[in-house]
């Protein structure tokens, strides 16, 4: 792909294509009206993993086939499937073996053309799309507005299960730049290495105001706040013009290491999408991010007003 992002209209032209392979990687934050409305996803939620945040939100396979999807897409399970259940974190990313089963799984072969989307703000779908892209596969993009901006435009739906093409493998060639580990967060937090240090989370949490499931409040030392609601307009839930998103990331370096994080790497993904839209040239995701962070009663959190 020459861009990370296609619009609604490039995806309804290329609807059928050969080699294209549509997913729909929504999760759903868990909340009454979800339980009441599914017995199944409060069945689910009780038997998710205690790993932090991943508790309090369940796969949208269910919304998905329901509520329906763009025509011929697959579903991308992002909790079971493209997440180590196993990690100490909810939402850790996958090793190799598991990520080629998984991208097997929706019928992605190395030949492949994915493009990703979600019925939110865009950062389930960005997820899949990071992991693609640090497992080798380049020929991967986001579906601009996702699902909200697709419906809104009276584009087709499909509704039920679409089952993935069968494909023989995917195999996959490891990027590991396009991650960032807790003692190199700390070199850039530190001054010690050049970077920038993008938090994703609402301003709330960047202040230390609210802290989620974590067991202490603020952000990481020397971090830009860059929530990932503020990437997309709400109008149209397509990401903002170039323009105002180099607005919104004026404060990183242009040509240093900038690595986004968040709470579990979700919306910290937004962020690198924004950044790789604008051309920077080294992002990375901190996976761990302020989850992994915050544990550690010797890592400094900066709380502000």
């Amino acid at each position: 792909m020459s861009t990370p992002l296609v619009s609604t209209q490039w995806l309804a032209d290329h609807l059928g294509s050969d080699g294209l392979v549509i997913a729909d990687a929504t999760v759903l934050p868990v909340t009454a009206a979800v339980l009441a409305a599914s017995p199944l996803t409060a069945q689910l939620t009780a038997q998710t993993s205690g790993a932090a945040d991943a508790a309090s939100y369940v796969s949208g396979d269910e919304e998905y086939m329901v509520n329906g999807h763009v025509p011929g897409a697959v579903f991308a399970d992002l909790i079971d499937e493209f997440s180590d259940n196993g990690g100490r974190f909810g939402f850790a990313r996958p090793n190799t073996e598991q990520f080629e089963s998984a991208a097997a799984g929706l019928g992605v072969d190395n030949q492949t053309t994915l493009i990703v989307y979600d019925n939110a703000l865009g950062q389930w779908a960005a997820r899949i799309w990071w992991l693609f892209r640090s497992f080798g596969h380049e020929n991967v993009a986001v579906l601009d507005g996702g699902l909200r901006k697709w419906v809104a435009e009276d584009r087709p739906i499909e509704l039920g299960y679409v089952a993935a093409r069968p494909v023989e493998l995917f195999a996959a060639r490891e990027q590991p730049e396009r991650w960032a580990d807790k003692a190199s967060v700390s070199s850039i937090a530190s001054g010690a290495s050049a970077g920038s240090l993008v938090c994703g989370l609402p301003h709330r949490e960047f202040r230390g105001d609210t802290r989620g499931n974590r067991p202490r409040a603020g952000h990481i030392p020397h971090s830009i706040s860059v929530p990932a609601s503020r990437l997309v307009d709400h109008d149209t839930n397509a990401f903002l013009p170039a323009r105002e998103l180099q607005q919104l990331f004026a404060a990183v370096e242009p040509n240093a290491r900038a690595v986004t994080y968040c709470a579990a790497g979700i919306a910290a993904a937004s962020g690198a999408l924004a950044l790789t839209v604008l051309g920077h040239p080294e992002v990375s995701i901190y996976d761990g991010s302020l989850n992994e962070w915050a544990a550690d009663e010797n890592a400094p959190l900066v709380a502000s007003p």
